[in-house]
């Protein structure tokens, strides 16, 4: 029990493993983290890393934060604004390292991140790419025995999130140590991840492979954080291992899934196939639905339609297509997609 939030979470990572820790805001995320690092003191909990017990409520073990050596990155990066990049990454250095060895000790960091260029640049003058190399420098120069990263793609600008994203990929392969990263994307998480824990109210409700997470969600919610369609409805098998679920508010899709009553269909935004209403007998999809844009939303290059079935559902399609099909708001077409590629789990 933390305050007015209830944790109940067990997190196992490995050596040179990368658990993303994925949710909505106010889920428990960041407390994660903090009772990690010492930063918070929960009533019951226990916290090891390798040989070292960092936590133990019940025996009264509470290490210091800076006895834990966690390398932290803060969600807006916490640098020093008055402190030169080279010297905000010595602050982050262990008491034991001599002051003379410091400075070259964090330009090779900064070397590491390709930022000794701008050893002597104050945060504000630094990109927001730039603070994050900073900011990781700083966090490894403690030589920490574990990783802990805070929403570290949130504070970059939409063009500079991919090529950030990659730099983090690459370093968190290099660095050895568990990582904890938090992030409310679950993209993010399945791109930095080797596994996504999906959190909940305090509880990790789901916890695996991202490939796994997306094909086989647990719940609808963690459907819906996977950035999938969610539909409700009641299933019934029928005969040749198909069941078929009524939707609520009306139409019919079905699934291989063997699930009976109450349940949710989930289907992915670029699993469906947007056609002119009235055409999709020609079509080798299985599931045709009667449906309604009410918004076209233009993605890089490709295009998202939101469409009413009369429960919202999500299409990716490219801007040829629009095109072609004359779609706008209030255009009525068929959307198909596959027994296969619909997903039910029960509500």
């Amino acid at each position: 029990m933390l305050g007015a939030l209830e944790l109940d979470v067990d997190l196992r990572v490995a050596p040179g493993e990368c658990l993303a820790l994925a949710g909505p805001s106010g889920a428990g995320k960041s407390s994660v983290l903090r009772i990690v690092a010492g930063l918070l003191t929960p009533r019951d909990g226990r916290v090891r890393c390798a040989d070292e017990t960092w936590l133990d409520t019940g025996r009264g073990i509470d290490r210091a934060p800076d006895l834990r050596r966690c390398g932290y990155v803060f969600q807006e990066y916490a640098l020093f604004a008055h402190l030169s990049a080279w010297q905000n990454v010595a602050f982050g250095m262990r008491k034991d390292v001599p002051r003379g060895q410091r400075r070259g000790r964090a330009m090779a960091l900064l070397e590491r991140f390709g930022m000794s260029a701008r050893c002597d640049a104050r945060p504000r003058t630094l990109s927001g790419g730039e603070r994050q190399r900073v900011a990781l420098a700083r966090a490894l120069a403690r030589a920490p025995r574990a990783l802990l990263l805070d929403e570290p793609l949130s504070a970059l600008d939409a063009r500079t999130r991919a090529a950030a994203s990659r730099e983090l990929q690459a370093i968190l392969a290099e660095v050895g140590v568990p990582a904890v990263l938090v992030t409310h994307d679950f993209l993010e998480a399945a791109a930095l991840g080797h596994r996504v824990g999906v959190i909940d109210d305090g509880r990790v409700v789901q916890e695996g492979r991202p490939a796994d997470l997306a094909m086989r969600p647990a719940s609808p919610f963690v459907a819906d954080f996977t950035g999938a369609s969610v539909l409700t409805g009641t299933a019934r098998r029928h005969d040749g291992g198909l069941t078929r679920v009524a939707l609520d508010g009306g139409g019919e899709v079905s699934s291989t899934d063997g699930v009976d009553g109450p349940v949710a269909a989930s289907i992915f935004p670029w699993e469906v196939i947007i056609e002119p209403l009235g055409s999709a007998s020609h079509s080798s999809a299985g599931n045709h639905v009667h449906a309604k844009v009410v918004s076209i939303t233009q993605i890089g290059e490709r295009v998202r339609l939101g469409l009413a079935t009369p429960q919202p559902l999500a299409a990716e399609v490219t801007r040829d297509s629009v095109r072609e099909l004359q779609l706008s708001a209030g255009s009525e077409v068929t959307a198909t997609f596959k027994v296969s590629a619909t997903r039910l789990t029960p509500r």
